[in-house]
C-alpha cells in the first residue's frame, strides 16, 4: 500500500468510527427494533427530538441505515454484515498496510515501567507467563485464569513449574470443576478482593497491579520490573504475604527429573522435603554483608523453614564450611539466592 493509499484508507477509517453520543445511541436502538420512526427513536434514547433527524441522516450517510421519506419518516436497519462490508476490506487493508511499517518497540531498555492502560497490563501478563523457562507463580482472579489457561498449559507441559494463587476465593471453582493441575504445580485460594495481580518469571521478570486497574479507571495503574533485581520483591511480596495467608485448592506431585531450577527458594526447600537421597547445591546470589556477586556450591546439608514459613534456609556445606543460603532479602543467613540449581550426584553448573 502507497503512503497517499495509507493515509487515505486511514482518514475513511477514522471518518466511520467518528460517531457522537446521539449517533451511538440511535443506531444501536434502530437495530434493536429493525425500524423506528423519529419520534420512537427519540422515545427510546436521550436525542432530543430536533437532533434526530440530523442524527438518522448523518447514519444513512455513511451507510448504516436506510431513510424511507414517508409520513412520518422511518428508519430502517441494514444488516451489519452488509452495512460494514466494505470498512471491514477497508480495515483489512489497513491493518495490512501498517503492519508492514511496524517496528517493535524495545521493551528492555526500562528497569521499572509503570502502566495504566488494561490492554497493556494484559499484554504483559501474557508476555511474563510465555518469558518464563523454570518457574512461574501467579496471582490471578479466575477470569484471568481462564484468558491464560492455554498459555500456562502449554508452559506447564513444557515443565515450568508454577504456583497459582487465585482471589477471591468465593469465585474460584472447585478442584471437580477445573482440572488445576492441567495448568499448575500448586493451586492456592485467598479470600477478599484485594489481592493484587501479580506474574513474576524466573523470579526477575514480573508485574504487579491493583484488581481495579483491570476495570480501568483513573488513577489504578501496574508497574513492570523488566529483567531487574526488582523483581525479586515481588516475588518476596507473592511467596512470604499473600502465599502464606491462602489455603490450598489442590497440590500435584512435582516429578521432574533433577537437576531442577528455582528463582524461590521455599519451592526449593519444599521439593527437597519430599524428596530422597543426596543434594547438592550451585546457587548465584549476592553476599548479604557486602552485596557482592557470590556463587555457593556443595552439598545440601540442610533445607528448613522457620517459624509459619516466614523464613525459609539452606545450608551448603562448601570447601570452605557451611554457608547458609536465605532468600530475597535475607538477612540472617549469609547469601540472598537469586537461582539456585539442585542436582544429584554434585553441583550442577550455574
Amino acid at each position: 500500500m502507497s503512503e497517499e493509499d495509507l493515509h487515505a484508507t486511514l482518514e475513511r477509517v477514522a471518518q466511520r468510527f467518528d460517531f457522537g453520543e446521539y449517533e451511538s445511541a440511535a443506531y444501536l436502538t434502530i437495530l434493536e427494533h429493525g425500524q423506528l420512526t423519529a419520534s420512537e427513536i427519540a422515545d427510546r434514547t436521550e436525542i432530543p427530538q430536533p437532533r434526530v433527524y440530523d442524527t438518522v441522516r448523518d447514519l444513512a450517510d455513511l451507510g448504516l441505515v436506510e431513510l424511507q421519506e414517508s409520513r412520518p419518516m422511518r428508519v430502517l436497519a441494514i444488516d451489519p454484515e452488509e452495512a460494514f462490508a466494505d470498512f471491514q476490506a477497508s480495515l483489512d487493508d489497513l491493518v495490512d498496510g501498517l503492519s508492514r511499517r511496524y517496528t517493535a518497540p524495545a521493551r528492555d531498555t526500562e528497569a521499572v515501567s509503570l502502566i495504566k492502560s488494561r490492554s497493556t497490563i494484559l499484554r504483559y501478563l501474557e508476555e511474563i507467563i510465555d518469558a518464563a523457562e523454570y518457574e512461574l507463580v501467579l496471582s490471578l482472579d479466575p477470569e484471568l485464569l481462564d484468558r491464560f489457561a492455554d498459555d500456562l498449559r502449554a508452559q506447564h507441559e513444557a515443565g515450568v513449574a508454577i504456583e497459582l494463587l487465585l482471589s477471591p476465593a468465593a469465585d474460584v471453582p472447585d478442584a471437580d470443576e477445573f482440572d488445576y493441575l492441567d495448568v499448575a504445580t500448586t493451586v492456592r485460594a485467598r479470600r477478599g478482593i484485594t489481592t493484587p495481580v501479580v506474574a513474576v518469571a524466573d523470579g526477575d521478570y514480573s508485574i504487579y497491579a491493583t484488581q481495579d486497574a483491570l476495570q480501568g479507571g483513573r488513577d489504578r495503574y501496574g508497574v513492570i520490573f523488566n529483567r531487574s533485581e526488582l523483581g525479586f520483591l515481588v516475588s518476596g511480596f507473592l511467596n512470604t504475604v499473600l502465599w502464606t495467608t491462602a489455603e490450598t485448592v489442590t497440590e500435584g506431585v512435582d516429578d521432574r527429573p533433577f537437576p531442577r531450577r528455582y528463582a524461590t527458594i521455599r519451592r526449593c526447600i519444599s521439593d527437597l522435603r519430599h524428596a530422597e537421597g543426596d543434594f547438592y547445591a550451585a546457587i548465584e546470589g549476592r553476599d548479604v554483608l557486602t552485596g557482592d556477586h557470590r556463587e555457593v556450591e556443595g552439598s545440601v546439608d540442610q533445607a528448613a523453614f522457620g517459624a509459619g514459613r516466614q523464613t525459609a534456609t539452606l545450608v551448603v556445606e562448601t570447601d570452605d564450611g557451611p554457608v547458609e543460603v536465605g532468600g530475597q532479602v535475607a538477612a540472617v543467613e549469609d547469601v540472598e539466592a537469586h537461582e539456585i540449581r539442585i542436582g544429584e550426584g554434585g553441583p550442577p553448573g550455574v
